[in-house]
This record gives structure tokens, sequence and C-alpha cells, in this order.
């Protein structure tokens, strides 16, 4: 069993397909999903999928790359995520590689979603690129791992470096892998998968994109999670049931979800 811990189903290039999207999750012995909410205006959408679907839960929040949305507040987010199925906060965090100039408004919406998540006792699913110093910084001044009182949550789709998965990690957050781990020029981000412990790992496909290999330049969806811990498996050199047995324990465990 696997459990594909980040994706957007509710883009319309997957929601177009979803009765293919859900018969590939269970050829490929994908179980569950976790459509992550990017911005308020669609929420809706995200929402209504976990509501039909018992096997698809769902997130609120804000994405750092969009700037010219309605702004969450804390009370937003809060009252949003009361629905049971609403099961973290975010996806949230810092980017500056896609934008530039001054990125106050990011660091002041990423305060915002910590300060729910700790209202909530929800995790956080964060972002980050080109950003990791302040991600860090921020995340430790605002109390977000369970090390300080907060929920903690995962860093998802990670790129960044052991130094940075393992300040995050002593927080208790986990680290999320997609298909960038498997692409040949990611020996870095190898390396990093390597030296994280199993205990802290969740696997992901951030569909529609990042497709691993070996469907690399497709459309990705949540059933191609599957390689992404083919690869972490062989990488590690443990058995395959191994790592899907963690990774799915780490996904229930972290996002409080009875089986």
């Amino acid at each position: 069993m696997y459990i594909d811990s980040h994706c957007h189903i509710n883009f319309p290039e997957l929601a177009a397909r979803l009765p293919e999207i859900f018969g590939k999750m269970a050829e490929n012995h994908v179980s569950h999903a976790l459509c992550v909410s990017v911005d308020l205006p669609d929420f809706p959408q995200v929402l209504a999928l976990a509501e039909t679907y018992p096997n698809i839960f769902a997130s609120v929040g804000v994405h750092p790359d969009y700037e010219n949305t309605p702004e969450p507040s804390v009370d937003d987010l809060v009252r949003l995520s009361q629905h049971p199925k609403i099961v973290a906060i975010g996806e949230t965090g810092l980017d500056y590689f896609r934008l530039e100039g001054d990125l106050e408004w990011q660091r002041e919406r990423f305060r915002t979603h910590i300060r729910a998540s700790r209202a909530t006792g929800k995790p956080l699913i964060i972002h980050t690129r080109a950003a990791s110093e302040d991600t860090i910084r921020i995340m430790r001044e605002e109390g977000a791992g369970s090390d300080a009182g907060g929920a903690g949550g995962v860093m998802h789709c990670f790129t960044e470096s052991l130094e940075v998965a393992q300040a995050a990690m002593a927080m208790g957050f986990y680290i999320s892998f997609s298909g960038i781990v498997t692409f040949k020029s990611a020996r870095d981000l190898q390396a990093v998968a390597l030296a994280v412990p199993l205990e802290r790992m969740l696997i992901e496909t951030d569909s529609p994109y990042l497709a691993p290999v070996p469907q690399r330049g497709k459309m990705n969806e949540p059933g191609f999670v599957r390689h992404v811990a083919e690869f972490l498996a062989t990488l590690k050199n443990i058995p395959l049931e191994q790592l899907a047995r963690h990774t799915s324990d780490n996904f229930f465990n972290l996002f409080n979800i009875i089986r």
C-alpha cells in the first residue's frame, strides 16, 4: 500500500480524468491521497473531493506563489479547517525563486498559517524554495514544531540540503520526497534521502507536476507515487514493503487519520 501525501487532483487537467485517476491509484495499490489547497477561491473544490471520496483528504491554505489572491487570516484558516476531512494547514511557506521584490507579504502569510496550525493542532504542509534560511527561522520564531508545542508537519517536495532537513526534523517535521528524487540530475537530493530515516519520511507526487522516472515527461498523477517508493527502496537497499509500510504509517500518524 502506498499513499500520495501531496497532490492537486482538483486542478482542471486532473479533475477532468477522475475516474481514470482513481482507477490507476487502485491498480498501483495507492490507497489514499491528500489533495492540497493552494488558494481560498478554489478551496471548495478541494473540500468537495474530500467529502465525496472516503480515501481522499484535504488541507486548507494559500500557496506562497499566489500573490494576487485573497489573503487568509488566522480566523479564516481556523474556521475552514474545522471540517473532519481537512487534516492540515497549507500549503504554505516561502518561495524566493519565482517571485522578486519585497516579499514581506509572503513571510507574513507564512506566519498566519503557522498561527492557525498552532490554534487548531493541525500540521503544516510547508513549501520552501530558494528560501530555506528564512523558512527555518520563521518556523522557529513562531513555534511551528512539535518541539515547541506546535503541531509539526511536513516539508513537502523536499529539494534542500541535509542541514535543512535535519533542522526541520529536529522540530518534529517529516521530509517528503517527490518524483524529483528519481531524476538522474538529483544526486545531492538522493544523498539527503539516503540520510533521512524511514521514521521521518513521506512520499508524494505533487501531481500534476514532476512525474517520476519512468513516467517523466507525462502528466503526473497519484498512481505514480509507487515509482517514488520503488526508487527510494532501491536507494536505501531495503524491501519495498518496508518503505511502503513506514511512509503509510507516517502519513496516518502525522495527519491524525484513523484507518
